[in-house]
């Protein structure tokens, strides 16, 4: 399995490889470092392997060059750094010169007379480094969004290269591969999971240099967003072009196509031409785990204790040994409201996700202030960003900074239980193309948590609430119109949560059931029966796939069932792959 990121946080790799090692699959997921430094862990029976992603073809030369023709006076984009600085060190030298001259009991207005020049030519200096310092931070601006010149130059190349126009528009794509595609090679594997945009050309490549090998190797694309519709990832012309083409060059080469809604589904086989619609395989939380049981006081409010439960978008630190990170802490299970520094009684309505402007974050600051009851928690990946800075300092404007709550991700497989002590979920997005499209991982969370839910009114997520009655839809940043919402949630929360009771519900939105999806994609793909299991499993305490390491393979070969990637017996192919590995464990290929 191949991913774009660190793995943590990003619970639909993390499910994916988990449940593929349960059920007998020999599972690697290679990702990338965020601190450039390689690591490795394992993820219930898979092993991850996060790699180094130098990207020198992200920063190209036309990026080191000043914007001669629309700002002429501008910097080149490595001086002004060290103008700058430069001019700051003059003027700190003559503010030292002048304490200096002070000290030696020198008059005051002799040590004023003898730097007034010097002062006056550095304060000048300081301006004009500072004009054409704002010179380069315009024209540089300009050329993201598009200048003519820029604007020119992805046409020309679109219509020169078509497909292949991403290796000029934005050749950083290249480093993925370079980072990558020895490792894959090196691992040999009988199929490649290529999660996303960014790793479809990775594993394609990967395919067509095993087939020169004389092996054959099946790709599955697993996509996660609707690229024409995602918001540019970088504030350049070129991104989106660039990354559309690559995306086009590459589907092709998947073997088969996954994705999260029946809508993206129809999207990409209408966009790409593919032979089979892809499969649906929605971004669903587990449910092996307890289900949290509440009580519900005279205020509405719920009460009682939560168990370890679902799988989440959170993470976690390492707790040593084999576990990875989101691995450790998954029995302590912290409380939101404690976090919150508020009790059972107090109204709380939680958001859960990436913050970004597009997300409504806002709008939910913004209530606040019609909302004088009423707590809002955002927990995010990153508290201290600049953007949920900057929604502090409006709730502290409107008088209710005591009651936004920021708090960071809690541990792998642990949100659905810290969810649950809050008395509504949020999902404010706003009308973007992939926000319209699919169901998304917090409205999977929330219902897991038999959360009332306050979405806006986003084509798929809208028309699902509605249909189940298990929450409000309001209008996408209409302030007033969510206000409403939230008031009619927490004013009858068990209308809605009695949506969650409804027979079959809630087991079609677990990952258990999307994974027999998957499992039998890679079986049809490699010729392998995939056996059947029951909907509903038992499983071990602890982690639950612990044992794929030695007992469920041994058990699967004492009963004369073949264990996944090993072939049957006597057929030679699993003594053949055995001797592969074994040549690969030994050069340091496969990590111990």
């Amino acid at each position: 399995m191949l991913v774009c990121n660190g793995v943590e946080g990003d619970s639909r790799v993390q499910k994916t490889a988990r449940s593929a090692a349960a059920a007998g699959w020999e599972v690697v997921l290679l990702g990338r470092s965020p601190d450039g430094r390689p690591a490795s862990w394992r993820l219930g029976g898979a092993q991850v392997r996060l790699l180094p992603v130098p990207t020198p073809l992200d920063c190209p030369p036309r990026t080191a060059r000043r914007p001669l023709l629309t700002r002429p006076l501008a910097y080149r984009p490595a001086t002004a750094p060290y103008r700058a600085q430069r001019v700051k060190a003059w003027r700190d030298e003559l503010r030292t010169r002048r304490a200096a001259l002070a000290a030696g009991r020198r008059p005051a207005p002799y040590a004023a007379a003898r730097l007034a020049g010097p002062r006056a030519a550095a304060r000048l200096a300081q301006r004009w480094v500072g004009f054409r310092t704002r010179q380069l931070d315009r024209g540089t601006a300009l050329r993201g969004t598009g200048s003519p010149l820029d604007r020119a130059a992805v046409a020309v190349w679109r219509r020169a290269l078509k497909e292949r126009c991403w290796r000029r528009l934005w050749p950083g794509l290249y480093d993925f591969e370079l980072a990558y595609g020895r490792a894959v090679d090196e691992l040999r594997p009988d199929l490649i999971h290529a999660h996303d945009f960014r790793m479809l050309g990775v594993g394609a490549r990967a395919k067509v240099r095993a087939a020169a090998a004389g092996r054959a190797v099946k790709l599955v694309w697993d996509a996660h967003e609707y690229l024409p519709g995602v918001r540019p990832w970088q504030h350049d012309v070129r991104w989106l072009p660039a990354h559309l083409a690559h995306e086009r060059e590459y589907a092709p080469c998947a073997d088969a196509a996954v994705t999260v809604s029946g809508t993206l589904a129809a999207l990409l086989r209408e966009a790409h031409g593919l032979a089979e619609e892809p499969a649906v395989v929605l971004n669903a939380p587990e449910a092996h785990a307890t289900t949290p049981t509440h009580t519900t006081g005279t205020s509405g409010t719920r009460t009682g204790t939560v168990a370890p439960a679902s799988a989440s978008t959170g993470t976690g630190a390492a707790d040593g040994g084999d576990s990875g990170p989101g691995e450790a802490g998954e029995d302590a299970v912290p409380s939101l409201r404690a976090l919150c520094g508020i009790g059972t009684g107090t109204p709380l309505v939680v958001y859960s996700g990436a913050a970004a402007p597009q997300r409504g974050l806002g709008t939910m600051v913004e209530a606040l202030a019609e909302l004088p009851e009423v707590h809002t928690a955002l927990v995010v990946p990153r508290p201290a960003a600049g953007y949920l800075r900057e929604l502090r300092a409006r709730a502290a404007e409107l008088g209710a900074a005591e009651r936004l709550h920021v708090l960071p991700y809690v541990p792998y497989r642990q949100v659905v239980p810290f969810l649950a002590e809050a008395d509504a979920g949020a999902i404010p997005l706003h009308h973007w193309t992939n926000h319209e499209i699919a169901l998304i991982t917090k409205f999977f969370e929330y219902a897991h948590a038999r959360l009332p839910l306050v979405v806006s009114d986003v084509r798929t997520m809208a028309a699902t609430t509605r249909e189940t009655g298990q929450g409000e839809v309001f209008r996408a940043e209409d302030t007033a119109d969510y206000v409403r919402a939230v008031r009619a949630v927490l004013a009858a929360p068990q209308r809605y949560r009695a949506a969650y009771e409804r027979p079959g519900l809630l087991e079609q939105w677990t990952w258990e059931a999307q994974a027999r999806t998957l499992d039998r994609i890679y079986a049809r793909l490699l010729h392998q029966a995939a056996p059947e299991r029951p909907d509903h499993q038992e499983q071990p305490e602890g982690d639950g796939n612990a044992d794929l390491r030695g007992g469920a393979r041994e058990d699967r070969a004492a009963a004369g069932r073949p264990v996944r990637g090993q072939g049957t017996p006597g057929d030679g192919r699993g003594h053949r792959r055995a001797r592969g590995r074994e040549r690969q464990r030994r050069g340091g290929a496969v990590p111990r």
